[in-house]
């Protein structure tokens, strides 16, 4: 599905927070799924919205007729602020939400992150799931072994999709195994996956299209 794409200035604690909205270009009339927020990776080791994994994330909702927005961090690209290990950047994430997808508006929202992205992703869904605001959760690489993930909330466990590499080298798959098993909370492994998928990304893509086309049914 063709998309357009958007730049955003939006307003975070820090200041600016630099973003990204990719649009499906719906028939006359359409309107979009909902909306979905999708954070990057480490913002101290190269981490930024353009990331590979965080675009084939954008395009998976985009094909399934979601509106997804990519987002810098603060102190990453033309967002404001200094890094803060992940404390301040959920507020960033919050803000997010709170601007592209309102309480008030009534539309379905879908959180999505990788690696550090997903760790901060975690705390947003557990502190957003109480208010009954979000449809859809896809975490890929989460990052267990360097940060204290948030257990999934039971009742959100049949929408979210947790995926892994098997051969992940940063984030070993023991470790997400390790957050996972206590919440008897399902992990889809690719095999002989790394942690940027490189050579999977088409297989990571369908697989969460397909996540999101069995929750539409």
């Amino acid at each position: 599905m063709n998309a357009q794409t958007e730049r955003l200035t939006l307003a975070g604690t820090a200041g600016a927070i630099e973003a990204v909205r990719d649009s499906a270009m719906l028939a006359e009339g359409a309107t979009p799924r909902g909306v979905a927020v999708i954070a990057h990776p480490h913002p101290l080791f190269g981490g930024t919205m353009d990331n590979k994994v965080v675009q084939t994330l954008a395009r998976a909702f985009v094909q399934c007729g979601w509106t997804a927005v990519r987002f810098n961090f603060r102190g990453v690209g033309g967002s404001a602020g200094v890094h803060d290990e992940g404390r301040a950047e959920l507020q960033d994430l919050l803000a997010v939400v709170e601007q592209v997808a309102p309480a008030a508006g009534g539309q379905r929202l879908a959180l999505a992150g990788f690696s550090f992205g997903a760790f901060v992703t975690s705390h947003a869904l557990q502190a957003l799931w109480p208010q009954g605001r979000v449809d859809t959760t896809v975490l890929v690489g989460t990052a267990a072994s360097r940060f204290t993930v948030a257990p999934v909330p039971p009742d959100a466990h049949v929408s979210t999709l947790v995926v892994h590499g098997e051969a992940d080298d940063t984030v070993p798959l023991a470790s997400v195994m390790d957050w996972a098993r206590p919440q008897i909370l399902p992990v889809t492994v690719i095999p002989a996956g790394g942690h940027f998928f490189h050579g999977q990304l088409p297989l990571l893509k369908s697989l969460v299209v397909r996540h999101l086309q069995a929750a539409s049914v």
